[in-house]
């Protein structure tokens, strides 16, 4: 038998001891594993004999990540329907309050083109506007025109300054590009199409437009720039536009009306007059003409000199009106020209 030296011995020694700590080691880890599962420890009897239940155990859940709670976030669906175009004409009730201007822009479209394709009703006149009344809108600025035996698209694009291909092309009209036809009495969009107003027309004639002191003593120069005819800065329906040569000034039944600048009168009328009702004309040189209509009532007489700032008279709600308004216009050289363009501020 051969003989163990120290040498032997010692590395026997070592390797054993490693086994116990080995062994050690994982004995401990088991038991840290299995504790969790070991049952509750039973209850403690006090003194008295009355059971104490033992702290409830709360032991380490191994959870997976899939199980813990996600952020929960609101959903909120947006559907956003995009608006179709319109092509074609419309109808819409005139209700107390409402104006041509404010109507046009409702339906994003110029004033003269809703006064244009309403000519039956209004007489291109949007101080007939009146509550109850039906009001035909087209879908774009143009005019709506209806086709005759004997129309060509020549013909009717000249006739309203329009383009030909725009009024083939616009989807409303429905025509067939292979063979374009229209049936006499069918409505058609002209898209840009325009013509002259009735107050353009009549601007030479009557309360349409003196461009001279007609008949009085000329009065001085005018200035160049006007005077606010009534206390209210503020516009109370239409606005101006071709077929509404004026501003519709925002006043109350009875309130002053004042001459936006030194001049002569030229005009001073009662009755329908073009629908003006009760209206004054002053003249105040240079060509310059300012016109004050639907008045209750009239302070000055044809050839008064007037100064600016008097009162010439009261504001109402006369002729062709559709409530208590001052319309006022301003002309130069005969032309109408837009009123804010030559008001102080």
């Amino acid at each position: 038998m051969e003989k163990i030296t120290g040498f032997r011995w010692f590395n026997l020694i070592s390797w054993g001891v490693t086994a116990v700590l080995v062994a050690c080691l994982l004995g401990f880890t088991y038991l840290r594993i299995t504790a969790p599962r070991s049952a509750a420890a039973a209850p403690v009897a006090q003194a008295t004999g009355t059971a104490v239940r033992a702290a409830s155990p709360n032991p380490v859940q191994n959870i997976s990540f899939m199980q813990l709670p996600a952020i929960l976030r609101k959903l909120t669906l947006k559907t956003i329907i995009p608006q179709r175009p319109r092509y074609g004409v419309i109808t819409t009730t005139v209700q107390r309050g409402d104006s041509i201007s404010a109507l046009a822009k409702e339906f994003s479209i110029k004033p003269d083109t809703l006064l244009f394709a309403n000519y039956d009703t209004l007489q291109d006149n949007p101080d007939g506007l009146r509550a109850g009344q039906d009001l035909h809108v087209p879908p774009t600025d143009g005019i709506v025109y209806q086709w005759k035996n004997g129309d060509t698209f020549d013909k009717i694009a000249a006739k309203y300054k329009a383009v030909v291909d725009d009024i083939l092309n616009w989807p409303g009209n429905n025509i067939d590009l292979t063979a374009p036809a229209i049936q006499a009495g069918q409505l058609v969009v002209i898209p840009g199409g325009t013509r002259d107003s009735l107050a353009q027309v009549l601007q030479t004639v009557g309360a349409g437009g003196s461009t001279s002191a007609g008949g009085c003593a000329p009065g001085p120069a005018s200035r160049g720039f006007f005077a606010w005819p009534a206390a209210s800065h503020v516009l109370s329906g239409n606005d101006y536009s071709a077929g509404h040569p004026g501003i519709d000034i925002a006043v109350s039944e009875g309130e002053n009306v004042y001459a936006a600048d030194n001049g002569v009168v030229t005009m001073s009328l009662d009755g329908w007059n073009y629908g003006y009702g009760n209206v004054i004309e002053i003249d105040h040189g240079n060509g310059f003409v300012t016109l004050y209509a639907h008045l209750s009532q009239r302070n000055v007489g044809k050839c008064d000199a007037v100064g600016a700032g008097q009162v010439i008279g009261l504001a109402g709600n006369t002729g062709n009106s559709f409530g208590t308004h001052l319309h006022f216009e301003i002309r130069k050289g005969g032309v109408h020209v837009n009123p804010w363009d030559y008001l102080s501020p």
